[in-house]
């Protein structure tokens, strides 16, 4: 834990040098290497698969998504969505895939709200009212069929072979089935799947998934289609309606995925490429990192350094709280809120020596998240690379699974802001910009992001809940410090998201000196219990053609090269 605490120090003390890039003579156009980092061997070891069976990143990134859409049940799934953040070497092309799920055309602002107008609890997160129509199938299939080089059928090939063979439970996933078992106890399909004699199964236990298999082999002949519709896409309608859900075929038929240039801004001699609205990531990162950019940070001693990033971080969630929503349905001010000349009207209300209250922040007037979405990192070695976070929300979504699909759904509606001001499972709040609508895709803060300063690149993401952002701000800074791969998914994390007015932390995140320091300026601080996140990075170093990669060593993932 000591070791834990100097990386921490490292990284305040030095994060501030700014980085030169190299002139275009002195780097190289493909790395010596391809890389996978994912949250489980199995997925990993997938995406080598598919890269040695002549597929490029793009291929890899469907077999990953596909196989943790089987071994990890509790973080992503055919039945959620995600974001997919793409870059193509051979014309220097990114995209951001907007496979995000959308509400049912049938949804309406106040349908978890009752007859007084108050939030009724459990409604947006358990059973078949909290799903939204799940994006992940068809960003697949776009995927494979306007980026990838192999066939659809190859590239999921791995992911039928664990839904029909199984994989074996392990500590990881009786954690979180133990932590949402009513709500898979309380849907049939799901109890038969996921547990065993109606309790968490024990160690080593094969989770056996024949429907699933069955869906992904549809997938595999008839693309989206075998999701969407046909037989699958009638037996979800079906499960839904039956159980309380307001799904109807035009959901389905209806969806599709949107591609989304994505957001960039300087930072020290880098580039920051990450995800725009409908997820809060890239905007909210982009913001903190304009808010601290122009500090001596190296300069300055140590508690003053977390103070300030706090306090950026406090002014990032509040933006987001007010003004974040979907931009193909309510107009965000997004180049206002990425502008260097914004932030600095935001960082003139920062006092150096003192707290800011919440409350004193304009605009919307709480509980920890936990560890559910998923992450992985690619690089091939032509030199694509993807970054891609996925996620059902809430550990194994709603809970709920209709018959015949093997389908788990999300429970992405608690998403939206059931009612201003009031927070939902990850304590965030919102306005009315993140309001219900039908059709509309709710705010994530999901960020796959890619670092670039010319010699090093960092492919970067983690799930978390609410905490997303700040963790991959944190391993932003550890990459501009020049640490190394494993230092930015091990660094100890903090946390701050306007409301509740409370730094959360990792328990060896901060010295005892720290802690009383930063309370004696005002900071109200929270130790938790648990880690936080599940962080998949790779580096490639274009100056030494050097690519290194690694899983966050608090859970279970899997980082490999492939020479």
């Amino acid at each position: 834990m000591k070791t834990i605490r100097l990386l921490l120090v490292s990284l305040l003390f030095t994060f501030s040098l700014p980085l030169f890039a190299l002139s275009p003579e002195a780097v190289r156009d493909a790395p010596s290497a391809a890389a996978v980092a994912s949250a489980h061997p199995y997925a990993t070891q997938a995406g080598h698969e598919i890269l040695e069976a002549g597929g490029n990143a793009f291929d890899a990134s469907v077999a990953v998504s596909a196989v943790l859409a089987v071994v990890e049940p509790y973080s992503s799934g055919l039945g959620g969505g995600g974001f997919w953040l793409l870059h193509r070497a051979s014309d220097n092309y990114e995209v951001m895939i907007d496979g995000r799920e959308r509400a049912p055309l049938s949804a309406h602002r106040d349908m978890y709200l009752d007859k007084h107008g108050e939030v009724i609890p459990g409604l947006s997160m358990d059973g078949a009212l909290a799903a939204g129509i799940p994006g992940e199938p068809a960003a697949l299939a776009h995927i494979a069929e306007k980026y990838g080089q192999l066939p659809l059928a190859k590239s999921l090939a791995p992911a039928i072979k664990y839904a029909r063979e199984g994989f074996p439970v392990t500590e990881h996933y009786r954690r979180m089935a133990g932590f949402r078992l009513e709500a898979l106890r309380a849907s049939p399909e799901s109890t038969k799947v996921f547990l065993k004699d109606n309790e968490v199964p024990p160690l080593e236990h094969l989770i056996i998934q024949a429907d699933l298999a069955n869906t992904l082999e549809l997938m595999a002949k008839k693309g989206a289609r075998g999701f969407y519709r046909g037989k699958v896409g009638k037996a979800l309608v079906k499960g839904v309606r039956k159980n309380g859900g307001i799904w109807k075929t035009k959901d389905l038929k209806k969806y599709q995925i949107v591609e989304r240039e994505p957001l960039k801004a300087p930072y020290f001699g880098m580039t920051v490429t990450s995800v725009a609205p409908p997820s809060s990531g890239g905007v909210a990162l982009l913001s903190m990192l304009n808010i601290l950019e122009p500090y001596d940070l190296l300069q300055m001693d140590e508690t003053s350094r977390i103070h300030l990033i706090i306090e950026a971080m406090r002014r990032a969630y509040r933006d987001r709280a007010e003004y974040l929503g979907d931009t193909d349905y309510v107009n965000v001010p997004v180049s206002q809120l990425i502008d260097p000349e914004y932030a600095a009207g935001l960082r003139a209300s920062i006092n150096p020596e003192q707290a800011t209250k919440s409350s004193e922040l304009r605009g919307v007037q709480t509980q920890e998240g936990g560890n559910d979405t998923t992450h992985f990192s690619i690089l091939d070695k032509q030199g694509n690379y993807v970054a891609a976070t996925l996620s059902i929300n809430y550990p194994f979504g709603s809970g709920f699974m209709p018959a015949g699909t093997g389908i788990l759904l999300n429970d992405e509606m608690d998403d939206f802001s059931a009612k201003p001001g009031v927070a939902n499972a990850y304590g965030l709040v919102g306005a009315e910009a993140n309001a219900i609508a039908p059709g509309k895709r709710m705010l994530s803060s999901m960020s796959p992001t890619f670092v670039s300063n010319g010699e090093r690149l960092a492919i970067i993401g983690t799930p978390g809940g609410s905490r997303i952002i700040t963790m991959v701000l944190l391993g932003i800074l550890d990459f501009a410090a020049g640490n190394k791969v494993e230092s930015w998914v091990s660094l100890p994390r903090f946390h701050h998201q306007y409301l509740p007015d409370t730094v959360f932390h990792e328990a060896d995140a901060f010295t005892a000196e720290q802690v009383q320091a930063l309370e004696l300026r005002g900071h109200t601080l929270k130790a938790s219990d648990n880690t936080w996140g599940n962080m998949q990075a790779i580096l490639w170093d274009k100056k030494y053609n050097e690519v290194k990669a690694a899983s966050d060593p608090r859970v279970e993932g899997s980082a490999q090269v492939q020479q």
